[in-house]
């Protein structure tokens, strides 16, 4: 599998995807033509205008994209084409989509295959086993929160440390995944804004320059450095 789970589409100061043109001309280097996935967007954008937007973020690569709502069928289209990208948005409503569309499975199928994949926020987090540690609002219920389980946990991406000057006293991120620990014994991996997991070579490596947070079931959470494997959480 060869695949980047990204926190973030975009970070502060810098345009939609440009952190990532590096990473991405590899990625999708032999691609012919990218297929985006909008579904993540509730009202506000249409599935064409967010397509138009991933179109000028990934101009850098001189390739066709293509908004899998301008196929004639979601699940043929996955299997056809040779590079995917979900954006972000709000997971419930892009989990619930893609099984609506008969989307779920195909997708696992074709990254589990090979075919290159980008998935940013609400796209990176329907790569771990589940949603359930998504920071969206339920806005739709969807037919499962079981999702793609490319890799062996969950993600939390937009992962926010706590602010010692802060007057919040409400819980924070570290607090909200521990509650899911004491339900689930799925490991989880918050990844703050500007880091990105790679999948490839049959590894899953951290990049980006921040360190990722991570959460296993009963033990006390610890941070990793950038280029560290987490391939081994389970």
């Amino acid at each position: 599998m060869d695949f980047i789970m990204a926190s973030t589409s975009t970070i502060y100061g810098s345009a939609y995807l440009s952190y990532l043109e590096k990473p991405l001309k590899e990625l999708f280097g032999e691609a012919r033509e990218i297929l985006f996935i909008p579904f993540a967007r509730p009202g506000g954008i249409t599935h064409d205008a967010y397509t138009a937007k991933a179109r000028e973020g990934l101009s850098f690569l001189k390739k066709p994209v293509v908004g899998i709502h301008e196929k004639e069928d979601c699940a043929t289209a996955l299997k056809t084409d040779d590079a995917i990208f979900t954006g972000g948005g709000n997971t419930f409503l892009l989990v619930t989509q893609l099984y609506t569309n008969n989307c779920m499975e195909v997708l696992r199928q074709v990254i589990q295959n090979g075919t290159p994949y980008l998935g940013t926020s609400a796209g990176s987090n329907i790569c771990g086993k589940t949603m359930m540690t998504t920071n969206d609002m339920p806005i739709i219920y969807p037919p499962s929160f079981k999702t793609l389980g490319v890799v062996p946990f969950n993600i939390n991406a937009h992962y926010l440390d706590p602010d010692p000057s802060s007057k919040h006293q409400g819980e924070t991120r570290e607090t909200r995944l521990k509650e899911f620990q004491k339900i689930n014994d799925t490991p989880v991996v918050g990844l703050r804004e500007g880091s990105w997991l790679h999948s490839s070579n049959n590894d899953i490596i951290l990049e980006g320059k921040l360190r990722a947070r991570i959460f296993i079931p009963g033990k006390n959470p610890y941070e990793i450095e950038s280029g560290t494997s987490v391939k081994s959480l389970a």
